[in-house]
């Protein structure tokens, strides 16, 4: 196994992968100016009649049900079909999964339609899609009853995916072997849509190392993480703070990263 967040992103910066990224309306500009500030580059289509055309162009394809409707869900399924008959790597968000069953019965349908690479949510999503209890709050994991390391290994077990599991730190398992990523700061929780940022940035890793899911979720996160600590450092508060993020991912130095990320 080889984690190099450092060349995945050095890569990222020179091919700038269009990330095809269905999306909820709260986080539709933070995530596609994440996506801009570290190299890739985004498109935000989610008409039904254009998403497959679109996801043919892309070297990834996120799906976030953050904000969620009927044709919304339609939309997902038909770009999500047509990135796995091309193998476009997927990275699936279960936004609020467990608040209520239209979230929970979409993400599980979405599991089983599409072949999705990735599954990133936080623990009380996550939980909920094996099947363990858990308690989500609105949009919000309050807590999960298993260990996170163990959720994230039996999640990517159970459901055939790359179990990205994010919190205080970070786990991602091919349910096998688990990575934690020890990178970040509390900042990131003051700000609304870093859980979809995290996301995104996966697909931007995932569509320059696509061969190596495992590797390229945890290099994700762990750029991300070094993002937030660097915007931490000069931030006032939440305001400064969520414009500082960008600045840091712009930022961020390939030559660097490697040692300043955090992968056990």
């Amino acid at each position: 196994m080889t984690v190099t967040p450092g060349e995945t992103l050095r890569r990222l910066r020179e091919r700038k992968p269009l990330v095809h990224q269905i999306t909820n309306y709260v986080v539709m500009n933070e995530t596609a100016n994440a996506t801009l500030a570290l190299g890739a580059l985004p498109v935000m289509a989610h008409a039904p009649e254009e998403v497959e055309e679109m996801v043919g162009l892309a070297g990834a394809l996120v799906l976030n049900i953050g904000t969620l409707s009927s044709h919304w869900v339609d939309a997902m399924l038909l770009a999500g079909r047509a990135a796995s008959a091309r193998e476009i790597p997927i990275v699936l968000d279960p936004v609020g999964a467990g608040a209520t069953s239209f979230r929970t019965e979409t993400a599980k349908r979405i599991l089983d339609e599409v072949d999705v690479t990735v599954l990133r949510g936080n623990a009380g999503e996550v939980a909920t899609l094996v099947g363990v209890e858990a308690e989500v709050r609105g949009v919000e994991s309050i807590g999960a009853g298993e260990d996170a390391a163990e959720l994230a290994r039996r999640a990517g077990e159970t459901l055939g995916v790359i179990a990205s599991v994010t919190g205080p730190v970070d786990h991602v398992s091919d349910g096998q072997t688990v990575l934690s990523v020890s990178n970040g700061d509390a900042m990131l929780a003051t700000v609304t849509g870093t859980g979809c940022m995290s996301s995104a940035l996966t697909g931007c890793f995932l569509a320059v190392k696509p061969d190596q899911p495992l590797e390229a979720a945890a290099e994700a996160l762990a750029a991300f993480g070094v993002a937030g600590e660097d915007a931490a450092r000069e931030a006032k508060g939440p305001g400064s703070f969520h414009v500082g993020l960008y600045d840091a991912l712009a930022a961020l130095d390939p030559e660097t990263l490697d040692d300043r990320a955090r992968i056990g």
